[in-house]
């Protein structure tokens, strides 16, 4: 099987384990550590690669690969230096792109949806992440990433996939689009503190709540029926537009994934989400259970 052949088309953007251990040394194929994990997750990303990775990855930072002179947390950084940092780790607009995280799945849909926002042909994510891997008896490597030979890849930014704040505003007025919050419903109703020091909970006036934990079971994404089941709970009508928001644009990419699932995908993601919001002295904040739109 070459890299290029998916082994499932009707799990894509999903490649298996046992996959990934058949194309594991194709030449065009480039396996990458996506893994990023909240403070209140007590894990070290760095740390963990380093003590053990799948063999020949290369490391991917979110808060590293992104718009430096922005303070919000891990925003898109510019086509230029999203292809600089890329070609750097050997990537070029051939390669066979599988990304995984170390929590199941996690951060790797926000490393899949940069990869693809960037333009990438062949981007998947490994189902189950790091933990399927090991399930799976793949081999372990530790240490440092291995030098690759740096390479071009030609970045062009698919604007009409960010969200940006006006466009938000935008879309929290119009009553056809749907924004859904992928954060914890204890978060979204203003119960719970953000992980993110003097930022408020609440939600976006407007916005609908659906937290990822209901699209995702130890690590994989649910079927395409418990994906809408979780949607008709939450009054979410998966035929209108929808933009996905979170707590720093990480999980939102999980609900963009859960919507693909099921035949729907989102029009974008809001880069931003909350921290953009709620950062601002002047933002309205909503509290408990909003009305179904």
């Amino acid at each position: 099987m070459n890299a290029t052949d998916k082994p499932d088309a009707g799990n894509a953007p999903f490649v298996s384990a046992d996959w990934l251990k058949e194309n594991i040394d194709t030449p065009d194929l480039v396996v990458v550590d996506g893994s990023y994990y909240l403070a209140a997750m007590n894990r070290d990303a760095e740390a963990e690669f380093l003590a053990a990775h799948i063999p020949g990855a290369v490391r991917f930072d979110i808060d590293s690969i992104k718009d430096l002179a922005n303070p919000l947390p891990h925003m898109i950084p510019s086509a230029e230096d999203f292809a600089s940092a890329v070609g750097a780790k050997g990537i070029n607009d051939d390669s066979r792109i599988v990304v995984y995280d170390g929590a199941g799945l996690f951060s790797a849909p926000r490393v899949w949806w940069m990869f693809t926002i960037f333009g990438a042909r062949n981007v998947s994510i490994l189902e189950g992440g790091f933990p399927a891997w090991r399930a799976a008896d793949g081999s372990i490597e530790e240490g440092p990433a291995r030098p690759r030979q740096p390479a071009r890849f030609t970045a062009r930014l698919d604007r009409e996939a960010v969200a940006d704040l006006p466009r938000i505003e935008a879309a929290l007025a119009d009553p056809t689009i749907q924004v859904v919050d992928a954060r914890s419903a204890a978060r979204f109703r203003g119960e719970a503190p953000e992980p993110r020091a003097g930022l408020p909970s609440g939600h976006m006036p407007g916005s609908v709540n659906l937290p990822h934990t209901e699209v995702v079971e130890d690590g994989f994404l649910k079927d395409p029926q418990s994906i809408q089941d979780a949607l008709r709970r939450h009054g979410i009508d998966p035929t209108k537009p929808v933009i996905t928001s979170c707590g720093s644009g990480v999980s939102a990419a999980i609900l963009s994934l859960a919507f693909m699932r099921i035949g729907h995908p989102p029009q974008a993601l809001f880069d931003g989400s909350w921290t953009e919001w709620a950062s601002r002295e002047d933002a309205p904040i909503g509290t408990g259970d909003p009305s179904t739109r």
